[in-house]
């Protein structure tokens, strides 16, 4: 087997393997997408980033879970690709845009670095059919739905991915971990949905803890961010610039008159890690 060698970054504790398919030939199956993710017995992480693919122009990222499951897009995981790309040596501008399964982001480095960026996230899309929700309202805005035996306030929204944002007092990482499988796998989302459980200290800040479809509890979400910053924001009881706090650190989101989301934060390199040649096996 020919040698692969993958590159680890984290964003806020969310961490992601780069595997890039112009350094190693490798099928990226589900099977070796799950083992590679796994803790203790594979690298670990939550999710791989497989690029830079080139096509028409374009510099292009495939992001999976680490249950082998394709994820739209991931503010993180943008992030951490860039600054890879700057490090690979395949990006050397100030801005640029990247393609992910969900459309284009542009992508600015704050630093030279590129240890700090902001990241152009579109504009949220509340709704039902584009998330998707079934079963629902056209739009679900701070609705009660039942979960687990009981009722939640919870909005729904696309910000590349699909995320149900839960305004409660407890925002916690057990109760993050208990509800999340609920939530996830809920008959209301053909698709499965990202959950935040949301807070709002005062106008300027929240914090969510965070369960995602395929990965589970994570330390940090830079789409799980976005989502709540302006599942709040539509509902009226925040301004136009929030700092997200999470159990892995803040990001700071902006959001313009348009409704087009600025998302700025870290991210920091791990290391480059060479696999065993039988780990497949």
């Amino acid at each position: 087997m020919d040698t692969i060698t993958m590159s680890k970054y984290h964003g806020l504790g969310n961490d992601y393997l780069v595997l890039d398919p112009n350094k190693n030939e490798i099928q990226l199956q589900e099977r070796k997408i799950e083992m590679l993710c796994r803790r203790n017995f594979g690298v670990g992480a939550d999710g791989i980033l497989y690029g830079p693919i080139m096509e028409n122009g374009k510099i292009k990222v495939r992001i999976y879970n680490p249950d082998g499951s394709e994820a739209e897009r991931s503010g993180n995981g943008v992030r951490i690709f860039a600054k890879y790309l700057l490090d690979a040596g395949y990006v050397t501008e100030k801005k640029f845009v990247l393609t992910t399964a969900s459309g284009d982001v542009e992508i600015e480095f704050l630093d030279g670095a590129g240890t700090k960026m902001r990241v152009n996230m579109g504009k949220p899309d509340f709704a039902s059919d584009k998330i998707p929700v079934v079963g629902l309202s056209s739009e679900i805005i701070n609705e009660p739905v039942m979960f687990a035996g009981s009722f939640y306030n919870m909005t729904c929204l696309s910000v590349g991915n699909p995320n149900c944002v839960i305004m409660t007092e407890e925002v916690t990482k057990q109760k993050a971990k208990d509800l999340g499988p609920y939530v996830e796998s809920a008959e209301y989302f053909p698709e499965r949905i990202n959950m935040q459980l949301c807070k709002v200290t005062d106008r300027q800040n929240v914090e969510i803890e965070i369960f995602e479809r395929g990965a589970g509890y994570t330390l940090a979400s830079g789409t799980g961010a976005c989502a709540a910053a302006a599942a709040a924001y539509r509902m009226g009881i925040v301004d136009e610039r929030i700092t997200v706090h999470m159990e892995g650190g803040e990001l700071e989101i902006e959001i313009a008159e348009d409704q087009t989301m600025f998302m700025t934060g870290t991210v920091a390199a791990v290391g480059t890690f060479t696999l065993a040649e039988n780990f497949f096996s």
